[in-house]
């Protein structure tokens, strides 16, 4: 989905149009006008990603929501968030609806751009979306601007950007990069030499560095390296080699290399491992969204640079058993969707995110869902109880923490997890709330 709209038309047979050109009476012209728009909506459906089978628009009992992501790009693409948004769909209208209401899911591609990105949230703005549920994008400066003119509220985005945590439509579930760095840099802080961090070469990927030297410093640790990246590259050779220059520093001590790239870290893995011989042995560390079990698996297991490593999360580990309800609607309601990895932490925030909006609509009872009644419920005060995934969330002033460049952030809570005999596991048990870090964090 690119926000461009298609239109197409199914070719009448010969016998209709024969049958037009004889005699085209006005009940006729009726049926035909009729079944030229049913083909045309469906027509339009399918390019907008709407879940078959589900009615929309205004006038019926039916909660039309978005979800975006990035896809079939050259570089971050996020497809089980969209796939994970519509199996939900088609497994809580199989069970009743959102309290009686079907739900209607648009889905679209924002095809890691920014004007993409716009052209996404135009279109929840023309299709009258109540909300924007559990998606990914790093523009928010451009997505939010459409979704604040129109009051549609943005709920449990991925986090990857500041705007998500400013703008006061945006609802977000977890900490973002910013919990995830901090605390990973208290960790590190702690056991590392040298530090070097490889990152998108982005705006969103600037304030990166900024928010792992936020947690080392915490920890009393000198501030890391920043080793920037290519958002597309096919390989990482000369980053890897300066990481691991930067990281082995010091002989006295290991060092750390942190890479943080998205889909992208397990090629700069494959870079890394090539190259890593030829240095003394350094640690790595990551965040969920960078590295996950699928990419630990790809670089050797319990043999490859991952064993050992610590990599910080927004939610459990993907085999507490705090995932069973996530498993069973995938498996009832994905068809064998291999986009849509029960482990990988966007299709985790999308599940999360539409608890909310089921949450949401509960509550609203027998009253009419819209936008404004939407953000009026979570700004009063609706608490959420995500199943243990997440602490009790809540968006009311008093629940914001008093982290000034995030000043939307509810949820600054974080697990640690590492790699042993190749398989993520808890560090330790429950969260860690890194707000003290982030409240400390002096942004460019």
């Amino acid at each position: 989905m690119t926000g461009r709209q298609r239109t197409s038309s199914s070719p009448t047979g010969p016998s209709v149009q024969g049958a037009v050109r004889r005699k085209a009476t006005p009940r006729v012209k009726t049926a035909l006008i009729a079944a030229g728009a049913l083909v045309a909506c469906a027509s339009l459906a399918a390019a907008c990603g709407v879940v078959p089978g589900i009615s929309g628009g205004s006038g019926d009992d039916t909660v039309t929501v978005m979800t975006w992501a990035p896809q079939d790009t050259s570089a971050t693409n996020k497809p089980g968030m969209p796939a994970m948004a519509s199996a939900y769909a088609r497994w809580v209208n199989a069970h009743g609806g959102l309290n009686g209401r079907k739900l209607n899911v648009l889905t679209c591609n924002d095809h890691n751009d920014y004007v993409g990105a716009a052209k996404c949230a135009r279109l929840a703005v023309k299709k009258k979306a109540v909300a924007v549920v559990g998606s990914y994008s790093q523009f928010g400066s451009s997505f939010l601007s459409p979704l604040e003119s129109a009051g549609i509220p943005y709920i449990g985005g991925y986090g990857l950007t500041d705007d998500e945590f400013k703008s006061v439509l945006s609802y977000p579930v977890n900490g973002g990069q910013p919990a995830l760095l901090a605390g990973l840099g208290e960790e590190l802080g702690k056991s590392c030499g040298p530090v070097a961090m490889v990152r998108p070469d982005t705006v969103a990927g600037d304030q990166l560095p900024v928010l792992l030297d936020s947690g080392l410093k915490a920890a009393g640790h000198t501030p890391g390296d920043d080793v920037r990246a290519a958002e597309d590259a096919t390989a990482f050779d000369s980053q890897a080699r300066e990481a691991l220059r930067e990281a082995t520093a010091n002989p006295e001590k290991k060092g750390c290399v942190v890479p943080s790239l998205d889909s992208r870290t397990g090629t700069f893995m494959d870079s890394f491992r090539r190259l890593s011989t030829e240095y003394p042995t350094v640690r790595t560390a990551s965040v969920l969204g960078s590295v996950d079990q699928s990419i630990i698996n790809e670089s050797g297991g319990g043999s490859g640079p991952y064993e050992g490593a610590y990599v910080t999360g927004w939610y459990p580990e993907s085999t507490d058993k705090r995932w069973d309800p996530l498993k069973k609607v995938i498996r009832e309601a994905a068809f064998g969707d291999n986009r849509i990895d029960p482990a990988d932490a966007g299709v985790q925030t999308t599940w999360i995110a539409y608890t909310v909006l089921k949450k949401v609509v509960d509550s609203l009872g027998g009253g009419e869902v819209t936008a404004n009644t939407i953000r009026s419920t979570l700004d009063n005060g609706l608490k959420v109880d995500t199943g243990g995934l997440t602490p009790t969330l809540r968006w009311r002033f008093q629940d914001l923490t008093a982290v000034v460049d995030f000043p939307r952030l509810i949820n600054s809570s974080v697990t640690f997890q590492v790699v042993r005999d190749g398989q993520l596991v808890a560090a330790r048990k429950g969260f860690v709330n890194v707000s003290k870090t982030l409240e400390s964090t002096a942004t460019e």
